[in-house]
C-alpha cells in the first residue's frame, strides 16, 4: 500500500483510536529526504529507481527521518510535509506526528516531557552520503533563538547492518587542532567566496570511524560528517552553516553559509565566528570527550541483549536491542522512544516488524513504530520468529531518559 492511499486526518478522535488500537505503539510511514549538495550513498533500502524520485533539482534522497515531529527546512522548493512523520491510523488514515504528538499530548510521550517541552522535541534519521558532509556548524540556542529555531546538537552511531560498503570518504573532521586561533578560522571564512576552496579542514582532525561505535556532536561544534550510512539521533531543528566553500571537488553554494544568520549579520564573519563553543572546539581532549563505545543496557537475558550507542548527550539517547532466532523479550523503558528494525523479523506487541531489504518511494512499511511512554514502561513483547536470523532493532528517546542513571562514572 502507498501512503498516497491514505486519506490525512488531523482529529484528535484518530489520534486517540490509533493510541488505543495499537495498545500505545504507532505504526509510522518512511519518511524521506533529499539534499540537493549530496550524492546518496543508496544504503537505506530506497529502491534504485527512486533515489531522485522528487526530480534531479531537489538532489538524490540520502536520509530517512525517523518519528520526526519536525519538517526539514531545504531551501524554496520545500514540500509542505517534508521530513515529518505519518501515523499509519487504523482506518487508513495518515496522521501528521506532530498534531499526534499535540492532540495525545502526556498520553504518548510521558508527562515529563510534555510539561517540559510542550511537543517531541527530538528526531533520529539515517544520514547515507556517498562522500563526506562540508565542514558545518549547528547553531547553539542563543543563536538559533535569532532565527526561530532551537539548537541542534546531534550524536552518530554507525551501525553495521546499515553499512554493506562505507562510502568514499570514512572518515569525520572534528572541531579544531589545539592553539586553532579565531582570526585563522575567520580567515577561511572570508575566503567562502572569493577563494575557491577556502581549506578550512586544514584547522580540523579527521577520525577514521569504527562501525558499531558513535560520537557526540554538541551544538557549535564544527564537523563534517563522513560517508558512513549514519544513525543520527538529534534534537527536532534543521539549522546550520556551511563553513566549507568546496568537498568533494563539488562547490558548496555560498548561501547555505549565511541560510540561517539573521539578514543584518550577512556577510558578518565574526558572528560566524561566534557560532562555534571554540573551547570545546580546540579542546585536546576532543575525542576522549566526545567518542561512544556501546555500553550494556539494564535490561538483558541470555536470548537478547541492549546496549546504549548514545549516551552523553543529556537532550536524547539511543539504544540497540539485539533478539536471537526464535526467541522473545519484554523490554521495558522508562520514556517513550521511536525505534525501527534494521535487521531480521518478527513482532513488537503482537504487530508485524520487518526490515525490509528494498523499499519504494511513498510504500509503506511495517519496520518503524512510535513507543508510548505508557506502553514502554509497561513493558513492550519483542519476538523474532526468524529461525536463523538475530532481530536488531535502534531506539531513540528524548531529553533526561531516566534509565541513564544506570550508567555511574566516567564512560567511554
Amino acid at each position: 500500500m502507498n501512503i498516497d492511499e491514505l486519506h490525512r486526518s488531523t482529529s484528535a478522535a484518530a489520534a486517540e483510536r490509533a493510541l488505543e488500537q495499537g495498545e500505545g505503539i504507532l505504526r509510522l510511514a518512511p519518511t524521506w529526504v533529499p539534499r540537493s549538495f549530496c550524492v546518496p550513498g543508496r544504503r537505506i533500502r530506497l529502491h534504485p529507481d527512486d533515489y531522485f524520485a522528487l526530480g534531479g533539482e531537489r538532489g538524490g534522497i540520502d536520509e530517512r527521518w525517523l518519528a520526526s515531529a519536525v519538517r526539514a527546512d531545504n531551501g524554496p522548493l520545500t514540500g509542505a510535509d517534508e521530513g515529518l512523520s505519518f501515523v499509519v491510523g487504523p482506518d487508513r488514515e495518515k496522521l501528521p506526528l506532530d498534531e499526534v504528538v499535540a492532540e495525545l499530548g502526556a498520553a504518548l510521550i510521558g508527562e515529563r516531557i510534555w510539561d517540559e517541552h510542550g511537543g517531541w522535541p527530538v528526531y533520529s534519521k539515517f544520514f547515507d552520503n556517498q562522500g563526506r558532509l562540508p565542514f558545518h556548524v549547528h547553531h547553539r540556542q542563543e543563536h538559533a533563538e535569532l532565527v526561530g529555531r532551537v539548537a541542534k546538537p546531534e550524536a552518530y552511531y554507525f551501525s553495521p547492518q546499515m553499512n554493506n560498503h562505507l562510502g568514499d570518504d570514512p572518515f569525520t573532521f572534528f572541531g579544531l587542532i589545539p592553539g586553532t586561533t579565531r582570526e585563522e578560522f575567520a580567515a577561511r571564512i572570508e575566503a567562502f567566496g572569493r577563494a575557491g576552496d577556502n581549506r578550512v579542514t586544514e584547522l580540523s582532525q579527521a577520525h577514521r570511524l569504527e562501525l558499531g561505535t558513535g560520537w557526540d556532536v554538541p551544538a557549535g561544534i564544527v564537523h563534517a560528517p563522513a560517508s558512513l550510512c549514519t544513525y543520527e539521533p538529534q534534537c527536532a531543528s534543521d539549522v546550520f552553516a556551511m563553513c566549507e566553500s568546496m568537498t568533494g571537488g563539488r562547490p558548496v553554494p555560498e548561501e547555505l553559509l549565511w541560510k540561517d544568520v539573521p539578514a543584518e549579520h550577512h556577510g558578518d564573519v565574526d558572528f560566524v565566528v561566534s557560532l562555534l563553543d571554540w573551547d570545546a572546539n580546540v579542546d585536546p581532549e576532543f575525542a576522549r570527550a566526545r567518542f561512544m563505545r556501546p555500553l550494556p543496557a539494564g535490561g538483558q537475558a541470555e536470548e537478547w541483549q541492549e546496549r546504549w550507542v548514545v549516551y552523553r548527550s543529556p537532550a536524547f539517547s539511543a539504544k540497540e536491542l539485539n533478539v536471537a532466532p526464535g526467541a522473545s523479550a519484554l523490554v521495558t523503558d522508562a520514556a517513550a522512544y521511536g525505534c525501527i528494525v534494521v535487521q531480521g523479523h518478527g513482532t513488537i506487541g503482537g504487530r508485524p516488524l520487518e526490515n525490509r531489504t528494498l523499499i519504494r518511494f511513498g510504500e509503506l512499511t511495517f519496520d518503524e513504530y512510535f513507543v508510548s511512554e505508557g506502553a514502554a514502561r509497561a513493558g513492550v513483547a519483542i519476538a523474532n520468529t526468524s529461525a536463523s536470523e538475530p532481530l536488531v532493532m535502534l531506539k531513540h528517546f528524548g531529553p533526561g531518559n531516566p534509565d541513564l542513571e544506570q550508567i555511574r562514572g566516567p564512560v567511554g
